[in-house]
């Protein structure tokens, strides 16, 4: 297990978890979702391959409509 931080919140993760499984973990549909590892930009094609290691922050941010 691992230990990261989600959008503030300390979470245990696999040691195995990839950026994917975190959105699909904290999101209902990765549609509009914008994921930083430690400030970076993490692009949505590099998800599946990007590790996530014990000591990351991760910021799982949504678009949000209205006017």
């Amino acid at each position: 297990m691992i230990d990261v931080t989600v959008n503030g919140n300390q979470e245990h993760l696999s040691a195995t978890t990839t950026v994917a499984d975190v959105v699909v973990r904290f999101c209902p549909s990765p549609d509009g979702v914008a994921v930083a590892r430690n400030g970076d930009v993490v692009p949505k094609s590099a998800w599946p391959s990007t590790a996530v290691r014990s000591g990351d922050r991760l910021e799982i941010v949504t678009a949000a409509a209205g006017g």
